[in-house]
C-alpha cells in the first residue's frame, strides 16, 4: 500500500439483486462493516437499487457508488443515466469502463475518456478501470495495452483533478474466474500505472489511488493489501457474500 494513503474497498454487485434484495443485503452487511475511519468502504449496487441502498447508508461512513454513467448530463439518450442523476441520488463514486463493459458492450478508450470528464464535471469521483486480457498478456502486450487505456482515459483530466481520480487494475483473466493475479504481477502493473500517472499528472499523481480488481477474496486480500502500490481493492463476486465481504473490508496490514 502507498504510504499515507487511505485505502478504498469497493463492492461491485454487478447485475445482481433487485432493489429489495439489495436493501436486505446492505442491512445485513452494515452492522458487520461498522464505521471504519482508516479506510473507505463503498457499495455499488445496480441502478434500480441506488436509492434503497443509499437511504440505508445515510449517517454511516459507508459510501455509495454507481457502476456506470453516460457522458452527457442530459438529452435524448434513451436508457442512459447521467452523472447529474447519480449525484442527485447520493452517489459519490462511479466506475468507468469496467472490463465487462469493454468486453460485452464494446466501450472504447475514447468513451472512457468522455465518461471520466462527465463524472468529474458532475462532482463524482471516477474509478477508471484498465487491464489486459489473456491473449494480450500472452502476446507480451499487457503493458502497452494498460498504458494506452490510461493515456486515453485520462487525457482530458487536469492535474488539479487528480485527487478525485482512482484507477483500478483488473486483468481480464482474473475477472470472475477465481484466479487472481499474483501479488508480484499486481505490484508490477501497479508500478507501471504509477509511472504513467506521474507522466500525466506530474506532482499531483501522488493523490491518485491505484486499486486491484479481479477475484479478490477473504483469502487473498491481506496479501494484496500488503503489496507495494496497492491502495485498495475492487471486489466482485465475493461482495455478494456478507461474511466474506465484511472480512475483506477488515483487511489486515502487517506492522
Amino acid at each position: 500500500m502507498t504510504p499515507g494513503c487511505r485505502p478504498l474497498v469497493l463492492a461491485n454487485w454487478k447485475m445482481h439483486k433487485t432493489a429489495s434484495e439489495a436493501a436486505a443485503h446492505a442491512s445485513a452487511l452494515l452492522p458487520r462493516l461498522g464505521s471504519p475511519v482508516d479506510r473507505e468502504v463503498v457499495l455499488a449496487p445496480a441502478f434500480p437499487a441506488l436509492t434503497a441502498v443509499g437511504a440505508l447508508l445515510k449517517g454511516s461512513t459507508i459510501q455509495l457508488a454507481a457502476q456506470n454513467l453516460f457522458w452527457e448530463d442530459e438529452g435524448p439518450y434513451t436508457g442512459e443515466v447521467s452523472g447529474v442523476m447519480l449525484q442527485d441520488a447520493g452517489v459519490s463514486y462511479v466506475l468507468v469502463a469496467h472490463s465487462e463493459r469493454r468486453r460485452y458492450l464494446e466501450e472504447t478508450d475514447r468513451v472512457a475518456g468522455l465518461k471520466m470528464r462527465a463524472a468529474l464535471r458532475c462532482g463524482l469521483k471516477p474509478i477508471l478501470c484498465v487491464g489486459e486480457d489473456e491473449a494480450e498478456r500472452a502476446a507480451g502486450r499487457a503493458e502497452s495495452v494498460v498504458r494506452s487505456q490510461l493515456v486515453r482515459g485520462l487525457e482530458s483530466v487536469a492535474p488539479g483533478e487528480a485527487s478525485r481520480v482512482q484507477v483500478v487494475y483488473e486483468p481480464v483473466l482474473a475477472i470472475g474466474t477465481g484466479h487472481a493475479a499474483t501479488a508480484a504481477q499486481a505490484v508490477e502493473m501497479h508500478d507501471l500505472i504509477r509511472r504513467e500517472l506521474r507522466v500525466h499528472f506530474k506532482n499531483s499523481a501522488a493523490g491518485v489511488r491505484v486499486l486491484y480488481g479481479g477475484s479478490v477474496t477473504a483469502h487473498n486480500v491481506d496479501e494484496l493489501m500488503n503489496s507495494a502500490g496497492v491502495d485498495g481493492v475492487l471486489v466482485g463476486g465475493a461482495s455478494l457474500k456478507v461474511a466474506e465481504f465484511a472480512r475483506i473490508a477488515a483487511f489486515r496490514i502487517a506492522t
